[in-house]
């Protein structure tokens, strides 16, 4: 299904509204001076769900006192690390119908993250345990893009929590990435080198000067830091040269799993100490062979080399024009044609290569820009199932905050289920190359919505709509409302719940259509539904005025979340 027939799909249950589709082809002009325009709740929104999962009427209206450079920085602000994920898992199913205990002494309410391994059903509740952790981190964020840097960073560097099989491993590597998510890049391609969790995704932990392993050597240049774009021009023997390098970068440890460190080791014996040649996109650089302890200190040079790397005429190194256009597909939207190259990359690129690698500059130059705030940019995404699930729940104010540590790791469990369902399941992308969505051309986003995916987003709102989902309480569609300026008028509520929900605009024909099929039961006068309001509000604790209410707000949120419209952002 390509984005045009997606946008303009019809279903049974509802009128189809007349939207404007934007051509694939069809390019802006404009570039990244600072935006002047007007700063509402069209954009104010727009910046949100693109740097947060969802945007809460609480957050537009705290934005409104802000300007937009305000509110950009203010998004950018880096964060302190956040408490550690918790034995929640205390007296589950061990497997063998018993209550299960760690074997590593972590009691319930306790952090496992620098404990030994356990056995094998412990780390698997220990993996539940980070991506509950995770998902709570998302839907409890605060007013800033921290959350979606580390996800960012987390597609850029992937790695795979059932592949590696060690949940010390994954927060490890987890942690590392929050800790960068506004940080300095070319300090994390360092840092991910050595991050444990990649050292044994990409097999790094075996290569040594006698079985040499190529997999993370490759893909630092390929994926993580020049790409596979024609100004990449790195060669199969730069390759097998970077290989050469990162010999002996591998873990500490023994014979059993469980007693495994949670670090790089370097061992000297494993690596080759010859000097390494590489080809003209490096500017034939020699890195000179080490041994010894100072064996790892080419490490430093090889990082310094790659990120230096340009083909002959080009300005900038590739690495600033490679992560820019990554900002861009994630941030923006995925085609990025000349003008786009030309208007938004290079000076990104400019001041990302000037600012000596700092994420945060060509990420405030791009959210600041007048290029961003394009009509043309706002709802042009096809949202991923990380932010279709936690925007629906962070926007309908639905609270999982249970006070028993296992109902609330649980609860968040029920999140990660969903994610599974509709393919982006957290801590777990498809491969090295992170989500399709991403990288696959030509359809990029279009992968998230499928035969399968998209009645599984439906099923997901309606049971939440309804009666909940798991442990996932219902909405609250009464106390959504009740958030709104003036819940008594049907036109409030319909004007105020798009300003929210949907980022493509709605003509006022089609907002009449959707107060008049829902929240009037199809009758033409508005007093219908204000009266049936004010009965409730004048004794909330009658059921039969409260059901007249909420029955019509299960309708019209259903008819809302059932618009194509709904899985943009």
């Amino acid at each position: 299904m390509n984005r045009k027939s997606f946008l303009t799909a019809k279903t049974e249950y509802k009128k189809p509204l007349n939207i404007q589709s934007i051509n694939k082809t069809a390019r802006i002009n404009s570039g990244v001076a600072p935006y002047t325009g007007t700063w509402g709740n069209s954009q104010i929104t727009h910046l949100l769900k693109r740097t947060m999962f969802g945007s809460t009427r609480a957050d537009i209206q705290y934005f409104k006192t802000k300007t937009m450079s305000q509110a950009v920085d203010e998004l950018c602000t880096p964060l302190t690390a956040p408490a550690p994920p918790l034995n929640h898992y205390q007296g589950k199913d061990n497997g063998s119908g018993q209550p299960l205990v760690d074997p590593t002494g972590i009691l319930k309410g306790q952090t496992w993250v620098n404990a030994d391994y356990g056995d094998g059903t412990t780390n698997f509740y220990r993996e539940y345990s980070l991506k509950s952790w995770w998902i709570g981190l998302m839907h409890n964020q605060g007013r800033n893009i921290t959350e979606k840097m580390t996800l960012f960073w987390h597609n850029h560097f992937p790695t795979q929590m059932e592949v590696v099989g060690d949940a010390r491993f994954a927060y490890k590597n987890n942690a590392l990435l929050r800790s960068y998510a506004l940080g300095n890049f070319k300090a994390l391609a360092k840092a991910i080198v050595l991050d444990p969790m990649m050292l044994i995704y990409l097999n790094n932990f075996v290569n040594t000067k006698f079985a040499p392993d190529e997999n993370l050597a490759r893909e630092l240049q390929e994926l993580f830091v020049c790409g596979k774009g024609p100004n990449s021009q790195y060669t199969e023997d730069d390759v097998k040269a970077f290989a050469k390098v990162l010999t002996g970068i591998g873990l500490n440890y023994n014979v059993t799993k469980s007693s495994w460190d949670v670090n790089y080791v370097f061992n000297p014996n494993n690596h080759d100490t010859s000097n390494k040649t590489f080809s003209g996109f490096y500017s034939n650089t020699i890195i000179t062979g080490q041994t010894g302890a100072n064996g790892i200190n080419e490490l430093d040079a090889l990082i310094n080399m790659i990120f230096a790397a340009k083909p002959t005429g080009q300005a900038l190194p590739e690495a600033a024009y490679f992560i820019c256009r990554k900002l861009y597909r994630w941030f923006v939207y995925y085609n990025i044609d000349a003008a786009t190259e030309t208007n938004v990359i290079a000076p990104m690129a400019q001041v990302f290569f000037s600012a000596n690698w700092d994420i945060t500059v060509p990420l405030k130059l791009l959210l600041k820009s007048e290029h961003f705030y394009d009509v043309l940019n706002m709802g042009c995404q096809i949202k991923g199932g990380i932010d279709f699930t936690l925007g629906l729940l962070r926007e309908m104010k639905v609270v999982m905050q249970d006070p028993d540590i296992t109902k609330q790791y649980d609860t968040w469990t029920y999140v990660q289920y969903e994610l599974i369902n509709i393919q982006q399941p957290v801590g777990e992308p498809p491969n090295v190359a992170g989500w399709p969505a991403y990288y696959q051309e030509p359809v990029y986003y279009e992968t998230w919505i499928n035969t399968d995916t998209l009645p599984k987003r439906g099923d997901f709102t309606n049971a939440l709509i309804l009666y909940g989902y798991g442990l996932i309480p219902a909405i609250d569609v009464i106390g959504f409302v009740e958030t709104l300026s003036n819940p008594s008028d049907p036109n409030i509520i319909v004007s105020e719940t798009l300003d929210i929900l949907i980022k493509i605009d709605i003509s006022q024909v089609n907002r009449d259509f959707i107060k008049t099929s829902t929240l009037l039961g199809n009758l033409t006068n508005d007093i219908y539904w204000t009266q049936a309001w004010n009965l409730y509000k004048a004794d909330t604790t009658n059921a039969i005025n409260k059901n007249v209410v909420k029955q019509r707000l299960q309708v019209f949120f259903y008819y809302i979340m059932s618009l194509a419209e709904y899985q943009l952002s």
